[in-house]
């Protein structure tokens, strides 16, 4: 039975801030996958996208240290990545919407629980390092943190109807994340050693290597839908 006193609450804390903190990306990643569905879908594909992520982020974290030294798993996480900001771009990117909604319940679920799991995998390893495998004290630190996630992504899929432009904000910023998990990859760390200031390039350019794919994806199906009609 674990021991509860000053030390569990201030682990417990410990697991909270480190999650707040590096959440953002995924309440964006929740955001954009969720605004695709009907409005009485979203908060079910926020629960469901967010609670199955958390379960496995549980059981990954017994496993994290050996996860983070298995060569390419980064480099294979953050193309994952760059693949789920385009297509919720080219889904979502646009002051119009024109077509059906690209996305439904499972579907967003299902990009949810991929991206959360890929981008956490460094989170994981900090939660598994503060919670010492006390199983009570990491549950209660990612069941506290989750509804901080669940709340961000539910107000920002909100603003996302009413400001389109951050759609394609949210996009640079999973493109910044595959800039820099493709550079974190042990296998890249051993053969390159990048200096900062190269993570700091690919994180660019991965932004802008997104919204250029993105945007020409989205420019290549409106020239498609445009001629149709002619054909």
């Amino acid at each position: 039975m674990a021991q509860i006193n000053g030390g569990f609450f201030l682990d417990a804390f410990s697991i909270v801030l480190i999650d707040i903190l590096l959440a953002g990306d995924n309440a964006i990643v929740i955001a954009m996958a969720v605004r695709s569905l009907p409005a009485d879908q979203r908060r079910r594909g926020i629960f469901a996208g967010a609670g199955l992520a958390v379960i496995l982020r549980v059981i990954l974290t017994f496993f994290a240290a050996s996860l983070l030294q298995l060569e390419f798993l980064m480099v294979i996480g953050g193309l994952l990545i760059f693949w789920i900001a385009v297509k919720l771009l080219v889904q979502g990117g646009g002051e119009e919407h024109t077509g059906p909604p690209a996305a439904n319940l499972r579907q967003a679920v299902w990009m949810i629980l991929v991206a959360d799991i890929t981008m956490s995998l460094d989170n994981i390893l900090a939660v598994a390092a503060v919670s010492k495998g006390n199983f009570v004290l990491l549950i209660a630190g990612l069941g506290l943190s989750i509804s901080f996630v669940i709340f961000a992504s539910g107000i920002l899929s909100k603003l996302m109807d009413r400001f389109p432009i951050l759609i394609w904000i949210g996009a640079a910023i999973l493109g910044r994340v595959t800039g820099g998990m493709v550079l974190r990859d042990p296998w890249v760390v051993r053969v390159l050693a990048p200096p900062h200031e190269v993570v700091i390039a690919a994180e660019v350019i991965g932004a802008l290597l997104v919204l250029l794919v993105g945007w020409a994806i989205k420019s290549l199906n409106k020239r498609k839908k445009v001629a149709a009609p002619g054909v």
